[in-house]
C-alpha cells in the first residue's frame, strides 16, 4: 500500500472518532513491525503493586535514549498490549530501530483513580526505569515520555509536577505529546470521562491546566496534532503554542501530520508508510 492509498483511506474515515478507531487499526495492522524479542527484557514487569502498573522493557545496550509510551484511552479505557498485538509494540519496535531502548506502559485508570493519577504514575515509572535501565548498560538521564491523547495528558500533567513533591525534578530528556490535552476547562463540555478523571466539581478545571507549566519547563518538548483530529483536540494543540509564544517569543517543537487521524499519528510507527517516525527521529537525536 502506498502513502497516497493509505491517506485516501484514512480521510475516508473522516472525523468521527468512532469510524476511525475501528478502521485506522484496520489499515495499520499489516503494516507495522513487532519487536526483535532478543530485545525484549520483560514484559508485564511491575513498578508499582497495581495489577495495571506494569511494562514492557526493550533494551539497546548504550542507547542513545529510550523511548517510553504511554497510551490513550480517554482516561478511563487503554492499554500497552500484550505480546501479540501489532499496537503498541509497533512503537517500541520502530525505536529498536532507531538504535533505542523502549518502554511500553499500563497506568491506573478513572473512575477508580482520578486526578492525579496520571502524573503519579508517570513519576513511579521514571524512577522505576532510573533504577533498572542502568543494570541494562542504558543512561537513565535519557529517557524520552511520549503519550497520545489522554497518554499526553498525563505526560503535560507530569511536566507541570501536578500531584508530585514541588522539588521534584522531571528527570526526562524530553517529552513528546501526541494530540492531548493541556487545558480540560476550554476542552468542551465535559464527557462522562473527563468527569471520571478530572472530577465533576469543574470549576477546579482551569487550576488543572497544564498551559503556563508546558510554557515554563525546560524540558525539550514536541507537540503534535493531525489533520483529522477532532476540533477539540486541535484547539488544544492551537492553545499550546499560544502559551509556548506568549512566554517565549518563539514557536515550540510542532508537528502538523498531514492526512492523519487521531489514531495514525501512533499507529503507523514503524511501518514502510509513516510520516511521524522520521520527524520523531529528529527530535529525539537533537535533544541535548
Amino acid at each position: 500500500m502506498n502513502p497516497r492509498e493509505v491517506h485516501e483511506r484514512l480521510r475516508a474515515l473522516g472525523f468521527d472518532f468512532a469510524a476511525q478507531l475501528g478502521g485506522t487499526r484496520e489499515i495499520y495492522a499489516p503494516l507495522v513491525p513487532r519487536p526483535d524479542a532478543a530485545r525484549v527484557v520483560g514484559r508485564d514487569l511491575q513498578y508499582g503493586p497495581d495489577p495495571r502498573q506494569r511494562l514492557d522493557l526493550f533494551v539497546t545496550p548504550r542507547s542513545p535514549a529510550t523511548l517510553v509510551f504511554v497510551h490513550g484511552g480517554g482516561f478511563v479505557m487503554g492499554d500497552k498490549g500484550d505480546a501479540d498485538a501489532p499496537f503498541y509494540n509497533n512503537v517500541a519496535a520502530w525505536a529498536l530501530a532507531q538504535g533505542y531502548s523502549a518502554a511500553n506502559v499500563t497506568y491506573r485508570l478513572a473512575p477508580a483513580h482520578p486526578w492525579p493519577t496520571g502524573p503519579q504514575e508517570l513519576a513511579a515509572i521514571v524512577d522505576w526505569l532510573s533504577d533498572e535501565l542502568p543494570r541494562h548498560d542504558v543512561d537513565p538521564a535519557r529517557i524520552v515520555l511520549m503519550g497520545q491523547s489522554a497518554g499526553g495528558a498525563h505526560v503535560a500533567a507530569y511536566l507541570a509536577g501536578q500531584g508530585l513533591p514541588a522539588d521534584r525534578p522531571p528527570g526526562v530528556a524530553g517529552a513528546v505529546m501526541v494530540s492531548g490535552i493541556y487545558d480540560v476547562a476550554s476542552f468542551g463540555p465535559p464527557s462522562d470521562k473527563e468527569l471520571a478523571y478530572f472530577g465533576s466539581d469543574t470549576s477546579v478545571y482551569a487550576a488543572r491546566s497544564t498551559l503556563q507549566a508546558l510554557a515554563r519547563t525546560p524540558v525539550a518538548c514536541l507537540f503534535t496534532v493531525s489533520e483529522l483530529d477532532p476540533p477539540p483536540f486541535q484547539a488544544q494543540a492551537a492553545r499550546a503554542v499560544s502559551a509556548c509564544v506568549e512566554a517565549r517569543g518563539t514557536w515550540p517543537a510542532f508537528l502538523w501530520l498531514r492526512g492523519h487521524n487521531h489514531l495514525s499519528s501512533v499507529l503507523q510507527l514503524g511501518a514502510a508508510v509513516d510520516d511521524f517516525g522520521p520527524e520523531l527521529r529528529r527530535f529525539i537525536d537533537a535533544l541535548p
